[in-house]
């Protein structure tokens, strides 16, 4: 079974399907710039392959012969020959389940079988790649039963790969937490059986903290990629690809919680390492994140340089027409409209959208679906909600058949609702809303303080079309789970962090509209702070004064 990677990030490319190879020790996940799964649950059949191998034939056997103990082994080669192939998954998934069903036959009672947990790994893949997700799941859960720990590195490999392949297919499905409990359930067995300071602990550890940045958990993502950072500087060359690897990580977790010095400075140190592996690319990918870092610190003449030396890059080095071009060009718009400069800031969202409408061969969906959400962003500060809903329409229409992207369409579809209430199509508004709800109540984040937010803009768009009872139930379910994330955020950050602040105003503006509030007395440090000093900082509306 393939070992830990980093997460895969929304441009990621399709994956082909990987089947698991017998080994006999638990292999590093390769580290990846930008993160593809290699579990087989993420794996797509490659159309490439097409013109290989002629397919096997296809022999025919009835059940009582999948007594044979010969047979699965068999069974089993020929469902890999056939993805091999390019003949497609669909004949591979019936040799598949007969494999598996003569491996279970053929198991010895009291002996756990290898041979049944690999084939169970290749039968899970295979629903992977036919997209059918819930079908895998019991098969993994099957799969992770099978190996004894206890009986060395080959029963604990097995055990490992089966954790790590279920929290793939759980994130597919956008279930978050039990994605991640599965990723913590296997680093914990790596952890036995190698040991906590093997590099390949560290990059397990990356990849679950990759896991919960995704999730918004900061503080776990920030142990753990700490940890991820002291492994690799024990086992590595100073200035390694790895250290920079988890630095990169480390500044975006910085850049969440505010902490934007820290942030700079672990990207400065993971750019310096770049630049002695003479990896340009990576220089200029860094050079867009300290761009960014930089336009948050309102240190705007340093942004503009970051993103012009990134921007020279990638066009010498990609071609006018690439993506990486087109997402610098995302970011100097927003800064140019930061700055007031909305000539500056028409004309790059124009380049941009030229090259997301002709892209170049190989963009992904992802990559122009996001571009479009950016720049979304943009004309709905402006003042333009129908273009910015013209370009989220885009951009959903794009992911709508994308598999693992239920939590990016329902941000999504929440966006689109505000454009919809914004142009008074209350109906579509509600809508919207319902179905972000729906697909982040799948996810697993129907506690985040996101998730009351859209039950709170849903029952605005309820109250305009005088479903009051249905605007006051929402409502009341909004402000439960803003009280119950203030009540958290306020126990572990404290009331001066910048976030609690945040959820504060946020609770303090719907219990205002409510007739309510707070339903508990304020610590002692609250007292301290000024309650009317709740952030008054509004951009004002400027216009473009066109339309497209």
């Amino acid at each position: 079974m393939p070992g830990l990677a980093a997460k895969s990030p929304p441009d990621a490319p399709p994956l082909r399907i990987s089947l698991p190879e017998p080994t006999s020790s638990i292999p590093p996940r390769t580290p990846n710039k930008r993160i593809p799964s290699p579990s087989p649950s993420r794996s797509k059949p490659s159309p490439a392959r097409s013109a290989k191998k002629p397919p096997p034939d296809s022999p025919i056997f009835d059940d009582s012969s999948l007594d044979n103990p010969d047979l699965g082994p068999f069974l089993l080669k020929l469902a890999r020959d056939t993805i091999a192939s390019g003949e497609g998954p669909i004949k591979a998934l019936d040799y598949a389940i007969r494999a598996t069903k003569s491996f279970e036959r053929c198991q010895v009672e009291g002996e756990p079988s290898l041979d049944l947990v690999m084939s169970l790994h290749v039968l899970a893949a295979i629903y992977c790649s036919l997209g059918r997700f819930e079908e895998a799941v019991p098969v993994l859960e099957r799969a992770i039963q099978v190996p004894d720990t206890s009986r060395g590195p080959d029963h604990a490999l097995a055990a490992f790969s089966g954790h790590m392949q279920l929290g793939d297919t759980y994130s597919m499905l956008g279930q978050v937490e039990k994605s991640i409990r599965c990723y913590e359930e296997g680093l914990e067995i790596q952890i036995q059986a190698l040991g906590e300071t093997d590099p390949r602990v560290g990059e397990t550890c990356r990849y679950l903290s990759e896991a919960h940045v995704q999730a918004m958990q900061f503080d776990k993502a920030e142990e753990l990629c700490k940890k991820t950072l002291e492994i690799h500087r024990a086992h590595s060359e100073p200035a390694s690809i790895e250290e920079a690897a988890d630095r990169r990580l480390m500044a975006l977790i910085c850049e969440a919680t505010g902490d934007y010095e820290a942030a700079l400075e672990h990207l400065v140190l993971a750019s310096m390492a770049m630049i002695a592996t003479g990896q340009e690319n990576e220089v200029a990918a860094i050079d867009v994140s300290i761009g960014n870092i930089y336009m948050s610190l309102c240190r705007f003449d340093e942004a503009v340089f970051s993103y012009q030396k990134a921007l020279t890059v990638f066009k010498s080095s990609k071609g006018d027409n690439h993506p990486s071009v087109a997402s610098v060009f995302v970011r100097l718009a927003d800064l140019y409209h930061r700055t007031g400069k909305l000539r500056e800031s028409k004309s790059y969202c124009e380049n941009a959208l030229r090259i997301y409408t002709k892209p170049v061969p190989g963009t992904t969906a992802e990559e122009i679906a996001s571009g479009l959400t950016e720049i979304s962003a943009i004309y709905e500060s402006v003042d333009e909600p129908e273009e910015a809903l013209k370009l989220l329409q885009k951009a959903m229409k794009l992911l709508e058949d994308k598999l693992g992207q239920q939590s990016t369409i329902a941000g999504i579809e929440a966006r689109m609702g505000v454009m919809f209430y914004m142009v008074g199509k209350y109906e579509e508004a509600r809508a919207s809303f319902e179905s972000a709800v729906t697909k982040l109540r799948t996810s697993g984040e129907r506690k985040s303080a996101f998730f009351g937010v859209v039950l709170n803009q849903m029952g605005l768009a309820c109250v305009q079309l005088f479903k009051i009872d249905e605007a006051t139930e929402l409502v009341e379910d909004a402000i439960q789970i803003l009280e119950n994330v203030l009540k958290l955020r306020e126990e572990k950050l404290g009331t001066a962090n910048p976030d609690f602040e945040d959820e504060r105003s946020r609770l303090a503006e719907l219990l205002k509209e409510a007739g309510r509030t707070r339903n508990r007395k304020a610590k002692s440090l609250e007292n301290l702070i000024d309650p009317n000093s709740r952030r008054t900082k509004k951009e004002s509306t400027k216009r473009w004064g066109f339309r497209r």
